[in-house]
């Protein structure tokens, strides 16, 4: 009986995995239909500013957060 329950319960985590998989599927398909629609909302030249702006947040952001190196003082 325990192993017909267990076999139950893996049963159910693996349809479950494989919906939450599903579901990161169709969420990945609808971001970037959104992001290649904003494109060309926008066009080429602005996307190339916002890519610009967004990569160098992303950069000062890297910065604050790392972490300093320590260094062994003798």
């Amino acid at each position: 009986m325990p192993q017909n329950k267990l076999k139950q319960k893996v049963e159910l985590l693996t349809k479950t995995v494989k919906q939450l998989i599903e579901d990161f599927i169709k969420l990945d398909s609808m971001a970037r239909g959104t992001l290649t629609a904003f494109q060309l909302h926008i066009g080429e030249e602005d996307w190339k500013k916002v890519l610009k702006e967004l990569q160098e947040r992303e950069s000062e952001a890297q910065k604050e957060n790392k972490p300093e190196e320590k260094k062994l003082e003798l």
